[in-house]
C-alpha cells in the first residue's frame, strides 16, 4: 500500500503538509507502517506539467491520499481511480499519517472539499 501526503518539500515525515492537494510542490509517499518510500515531485498541470494530480498518484501506484484541502472534482477523480481520500488539518506529514493510522479520519466526500472549489 502507498499513501501520499501533499507536502511542501523533501523533509519526509517532518515536512509541512501542503494546504492544497493539487498545488503542492511534492507528495511524500509512505507505506502503511509510515516508512518513507519516496518524495514525488508534483509534475501535474497545476504545477506547469501535464495531467491531473490524481492521475500522477495513480501512475505511481498510490492507494490512499491524506490531505488538508482538495476540490470536489479531484475527490471524484480519486474515487474513480480507486484512491481513498481522507481530509484533515495537520501541520506535519507524520501527524497526518498518525491520525490516519490510528483511524481518526473518515473517508472524504464532496462535502469535505474546499469551499472555494464548490459550485
Amino acid at each position: 500500500m502507498k499513501i501520499a501526503i501533499p507536502s511542501m518539500g523533501s523533509k519526509g515525515l517532518e515536512e509541512t503538509v501542503a494546504e492544497h492537494f493539487g498545488r503542492c510542490p511534492t507528495y511524500t509517499i509512505l507505506d502503511e507502517q509510515g516508512k518513507l518510500l519516496e518524495i514525488l515531485k508534483n509534475t501535474s498541470s497545476h504545477m506547469g506539467g501535464q495531467g491531473l494530480s490524481p492521475e500522477l498518484l495513480k501512475k505511481n501506484e498510490v492507494n490512499v491520499l491524506l490531505c488538508q484541502g482538495i476540490g470536489p472534482k479531484a475527490i471524484q477523480l480519486c474515487q474513480e481511480l480507486k484512491i481513498e481520500v481522507y481530509v484533515d488539518y495537520s501541520s506535519t506529514v507524520k501527524e497526518l499519517f498518525q491520525k490516519w493510522k490510528n483511524q481518526k479520519l473518515s473517508k472524504a466526500d464532496s462535502d469535505d472539499s474546499c469551499k472555494e472549489h464548490r459550485s
